[in-house]
């Protein structure tokens, strides 16, 4: 870290993260229903952010929930990976004996 006067310091690696996040964006384009236009034009408004945010934040939602649902159809499909039942869950989290108490199944 450089200092520059004696408050002012700059991290170059922080500064460096920035700058490479801006060097990697590209702009796309797609086209979506008026109602989403609409909606997504007052959520930017309301939270006071660029309808681009919002759809940056939407699609890596839905990247990340893609991943996550593929890796559960390869779990189910892989014939190596063990099933366990939900008693032994129960057993092993010591809640057989508090849901048998209470009437839960």
């Amino acid at each position: 870290m450089k200092q520059l006067a004696p408050s002012v310091h700059i991290d170059y690696s922080v500064l460096q993260q920035i700058t490479m996040k801006v060097m990697y964006e590209k702009a796309l384009s797609a086209r979506v229903s008026d109602y989403l236009a609409l909606k997504l034009s007052e959520i930017a408004k309301e939270t006071e952010r660029s309808r681009s945010f919002h759809v940056q934040k939407a699609l890596e939602a839905y990247l990340a929930e893609l991943a996550d649902l593929q890796i559960a159809i390869d779990r189910l499909h892989d014939t190596s990976d063990t099933t366990v039942s939900v008693d032994d869950i129960r057993k092993e989290l010591e809640l057989l004996n508090y849901t048998q108490k209470v009437g839960i199944a």
